[in-house]
């Protein structure tokens, strides 16, 4: 469909609104808006990044990630100022989206209808959580709001964990923190908590292109979420992101081995570094393959690469 066309239906049309919102895009929908993602998709066409790539993204810091992708071009993918539930327990998964707007009595009635007619069971918040798969994060945008827009408690918050294993991230508000606490491995970073109950919000798209604060957030995309703020990276940046911390890991933790054992000085390891210490890095990287906080597959991978 044409987007000014379908631009339009929206403006003028609730019952289209409904139709077409309020649920997740076709597959050729999803596709369009992630189409530089060239691996394996989910079932609605959602990219599916790798388990692996998601549990070596843990060990990613938020200025790692944000430096690649603003290399990348992608200088909108950071939002900050966030109050999280625990600032400890970092949250890392595949983006499942949901945009939330002030309430419309015409059109929540519709979608709420069509939500039935479609067999969803519950409040509207509820039902992106009947969507979740592991390793899936609930990311809303609940256009700030605090008072009146907690959109979850404790009993919402053990079943996203149930079925995510992850956590959430809310431009919007939570109650229950005390509940949602003992929640083990679940974090959720949130704008505020507030004991109010969400109310005069609707629900408007689920697994759509959404806004974050100042960030642009896709289906599928890696939530990469720790004390500092909230990274999101494009699916097909994903790897990229992994496997430049890797490198910089290692070269972080040989260039402090080798200043402590006195073999180069501060000048040497700051700036570029020489053939013989480049040389010198392969050799250490073979030596201690099996010590490192890098996978063993990941060192092979680049030992590869390198033309010593």
């Amino acid at each position: 469909m044409n987007l000014k066309i379908l631009a339009w239906l929206i403006v003028l049309s609730p019952i289209a609104l409904s139709q077409l919102l309020a649920q997740t895009p076709t597959k050729e929908q999803m596709i369009f808006f992630t189409s530089d993602w060239k691996g394996e998709r989910f079932p609605d066409g959602r990219p599916k990044v790798a388990d692996d790539v998601l549990k070596r993204m843990k060990s990613v810091t938020i200025e790692e990630a944000w430096g690649v992708l603003r290399n990348e071009g992608y200088h909108n993918q950071f939002e900050g100022d966030w109050q999280p539930l625990h600032d400890d327990v970092p949250v890392v998964g595949r983006a499942l989206t949901v945009q939330y707007v002030p309430n419309r009595p015409d059109v929540s009635d519709q979608i709420k209808k069509k939500g039935a007619a479609d067999g969803r069971i519950g409040n509207t918040n509820s039902w992106p959580i009947d969507m979740l798969s592991e390793g899936d994060v609930y990311v809303a945008d609940g256009f700030g709001k605090i008072v009146d827009g907690t959109l979850i408690g404790d009993n919402l918050g053990n079943s996203i964990y149930a079925k995510s294993k992850t956590g959430v991230v809310f431009n919007a508000s939570s109650r229950d923190l005390e509940g949602l606490s003992e929640i083990e491995g679940f974090n959720a970073f949130v704008k505020g908590w507030h004991p109010s109950f969400l109310t005069e919000v609707m629900l408007l798209s689920i697994n759509a292109p959404i806004r974050m604060g100042a960030a642009t957030v896709l289906p599928g995309d890696v939530v990469l979420a720790k004390k500092e703020g909230v990274v999101f990276i494009p699916a097909h940046l994903a790897e990229k992101v992994v496997v430049t911390s890797e490198v910089v890991r290692l070269r972080d933790l040989f260039g402090i081995t080798r200043l402590k054992e006195g073999r180069y000085t501060p000048g040497q390891i700051d700036n570029k570094w020489s053939d013989e210490i480049e040389k010198d890095f392969s050799q250490w990287l073979k030596a201690h393959i099996d010590e490192l906080p890098v996978p063993k597959e990941q060192i092979q991978e680049l030992l590869k690469k390198r033309t010593w």
